[in-house]
C-alpha cells in the first residue's frame, strides 16, 4: 500500500490488495492526524486496486509540500504508510 512515487509531485499511485470482497476506507492524512482526502469508501470485490491521489483535499485544494500518511481500513485490518508530498 505504499504510495509510488514517493516523495510525489503531482501524483502518487496507491496499490493494495484485498483478499475477499470487503469495505474499504483509503484516506489521507495529515501531520496533525486530521482526514484530507477520502479515496475510497465502500465495497470493493477481492483483487488488486489502485487509487491516484492528486495532492488535493476533499474540497479541490491544493495542499501544502508536506508529510502525510495514507490508511487502508478493511475486514483484514488497518495500514498506514507514509507519503511525502513535494511542490
Amino acid at each position: 500500500a505504499q504510495g509510488v512515487p514517493n516523495p510525489f509531485n503531482p501524483t502518487t499511485l496507491i496499490r493494495f490488495d484485498t483478499t475477499r470482497p470487503s469495505n474499504v476506507r483509503l484516506t489521507i492524512h495529515d501531520i496533525a492526524g486530521r482526514t484530507v482526502a477520502t479515496l475510497v469508501d465502500g465495497a470493493l470485490p477481492a483483487g488488486r486496486h489502485q487509487r491516484t491521489w492528486n495532492g488535493y483535499d476533499d474540497s479541490g485544494r491544493s495542499l501544502p509540500s508536506s508529510v502525510y500518511f495514507s490508511r487502508i481500513e478493511s475486514a483484514e485490518g488497518v495500514m498506514t504508510r507514509k507519503l511525502a508530498l513535494i511542490r
